[in-house]
């Protein structure tokens, strides 16, 4: 199951507004945090989970989904955020481009 708030679908809906909806990918992704979930559009693959959710057809690799589920679509302060039954991590990060330098 993905769960889609009414403020994440907002920013979705300005986005796609005037566009062709395409599919968007939950993947996993690395950064100076560490691992976090992500989103970005895609097309659909053989191994995919597709869920069509308020409008939106959303994948996720089906290895992945079942260790993540259920999974939450919602805007936050800082943009949209993914969360999952996944623990991911957090490390210390080494550039200093982001957050002022983390970790400082």
């Amino acid at each position: 199951m993905i769960e889609l708030t009414d403020s994440a679908k907002e920013v979705l809906d300005q986005h796609f507004e005037g566009k062709e909806k395409e599919p968007i990918r939950i993947f996993v992704t690395s950064g100076c945090g560490g691992a976090r979930l992500a989103m970005g559009l895609d097309t659909a693959k053989e191994e995919d989970e597709k869920f069509d959710v308020n409008g939106y057809e959303f994948v996720v690799d089906k290895e992945l989904y079942e260790q993540a589920k259920p999974l939450k679509v919602d805007l936050t302060p800082i943009g949209i955020d993914i969360s999952s039954s996944l623990v991911f991590e957090h490390t210390e990060g080494s550039c200093g481009s982001c957050c002022g330098g983390c970790g400082e």
